[in-house]
């Protein structure tokens, strides 16, 4: 670490490298922090973890009890064992003795992105709620037509605020804040949907993944999905990086157009503007293909060959899409983790060692901040995969029973896991090298002292 510290101090290393080095240790060397306790007050397992997105001080927690709790992970209640171990009490909980609280398990909570006054309960009453964080009392109500099983909300919408939920109905349901009521449903699935994704590059595009076994891609704006992702069709490992493949492009303009100068000189149709009225290329993801393209959209009741395409042997139990919006991953009931070139819609066939997944329920994937490092739940332990080359770094082991949940705080680097053995536990750094050094240096100062 010092080496590092004194190559950043003669401008060895740039900041953005040194600052993810440091990020990089710090997440190597994480374990069950001695430091830091979350006292649950839930009665049943923990299904959803969330800090919330604008100021990564707050926990949210959702259990099978039917409760909701909100912890402040920056500001502890109490301390106990003479001040070294920090004691995080729940501000305020909403259980079924509340007057609109759910009757059965709560499956997912979520904050609202952009505010934390907000945030969202789905359940197995077939209901999702937004609670008033200050009040702790239910604004809106959506009625479900079965078990919600996950609840989304994109961090990048400025045009729509809209809770995207996935339930044991075939349909995706969409509920509108504004409105209070439905604004529509993306059909498309042969059975329930386990879990929903939004992209993390445009905020019209929803990634959801069902009981049979399929991720479908949807552009909120229009009807059907664009994208079924298939497992047989794969590539093998990362595409190049963005300035080689610019370099090949260069390299393919250039060939083309001393061509195109010694043939003949034929008039050439017009070429058309992109939407955006520039010459540059979009993203793949969330653009529609035009008429008489290779990929021509599917209408929802086409049952063809592509559209019967399968990702997973068995239900798509998790969701998580990378920080740049190219990459996803999945996990399923088949017990297998799968990661995905969004561009191309390819298996990347990176082989992730053998893992234990829950096949009953939908679990809840991690992603380090610098998209290197992927929080799996298996079984009673996480494991900690490279999603580059899929070896395992790190196995978390402190649950008694089947973990549900995790989630990654990119603030400080802790990892907050949920199980069913109604424990939050949190995973911290181990304690810095310099307070090993202070301490040697005090130690010194004291045996040299007069």
């Amino acid at each position: 670490m010092w080496k590092e510290i004194g190559n950043r101090e003669m401008g060895k290393i740039r900041p953005n490298s040194f600052s993810s080095q440091v990020k990089s240790n710090r997440i190597s060397n994480l374990q069950l922090s001695n430091n830091k306790d979350i006292v649950s007050p839930h009665r049943g397992s923990i299904n959803s973890l969330q800090v919330d997105l604008t100021e990564g001080r707050y926990l949210l927690s959702g259990a099978s009890d039917a409760s909701a709790a909100v912890y402040d992970i920056q500001r502890p209640t109490n301390y106990e064992g003479n001040g070294l171990i920090a004691k995080h009490k729940c501000l305020f909980s909403v259980d079924k003795q509340h007057e609109k609280g759910h009757k059965y398990a709560i499956s997912s909570a979520i904050w609202y992105p952009v505010d934390t006054g907000l945030f969202v309960t789905g359940s197995y009453d077939h209901y999702v709620k937004v609670w008033d964080t200050n009040t702790t009392q239910v604004v809106m109500n959506f009625k479900m037509p079965g078990k919600v099983y996950r609840t989304a909300m994109s961090p990048l919408a400025t045009s729509h605020m809209l809770i995207a939920a996935g339930t044991e109905d075939v349909q995706v349901r969409l509920c509108d804040i504004a409105s209070g009521a439905f604004a529509h449903t993306l059909s498309g699935h042969r059975d329930g949907v386990m879990t929903v994704e939004w992209s993390t590059s445009s905020e019209w595009v929803l990634i959801t993944g069902g009981c049979d076994g399929a991720i479908r891609f949807w552009d909120i704006r229009r009807a059907g999905c664009f994208l079924v992702l298939d497992q047989s069709q794969s590539q093998l490992g990362r595409r190049p990086p963005i300035l080689a493949r610019s370099a090949a492009n260069k390299v393919n303009v250039s060939k083309s157009l001393s061509a195109g100068q010694n043939s003949l000189g034929k008039p050439r149709a017009p070429q058309k503007k992109v939407a955006n009225g520039h010459g540059m290329k979009q993203s793949t993801i969330g653009r529609m293909p035009t008429k008489g393209s290779a990929r021509q959209r599917l209408h929802p009741g086409m049952l063809s060959i592509q559209d019967r395409a399968t990702a997973h042997y068995g239900a798509v139990t998790g969701l998580k899409v990378t920080d740049d919006g190219m990459y996803l991953l999945s996990a399923g009931s088949d017990s297998r983790i799968k990661l995905w070139d969004l561009e191309s819609g390819y298996n990347t066939l990176v082989n992730y060692e053998m893992v234990r997944l829950q096949t009953s329920k939908a679990i809840q994937l991690a992603i380090s901040q610098d998209s290197a490092q992927v929080f799996v739940p298996c079984m009673t332990v996480v494991k900690a995969f490279d999603i580059w080359s899929g070896k395992m770094s790190l196995t978390f082991l402190g649950h008694y029973e089947s973990v549900n949940c995790c989630w990654f705080g990119s603030q400080d680097q802790e990892l907050y896991t949920g199980g069913n053995d109604r424990q939050i536990l949190v995973w911290s750094p181990c304690q810095p090298i310099t307070d090993d050094m202070d301490a040697g240096h005090s130690k010194d100062q004291d045996n040299w002292s007069d």
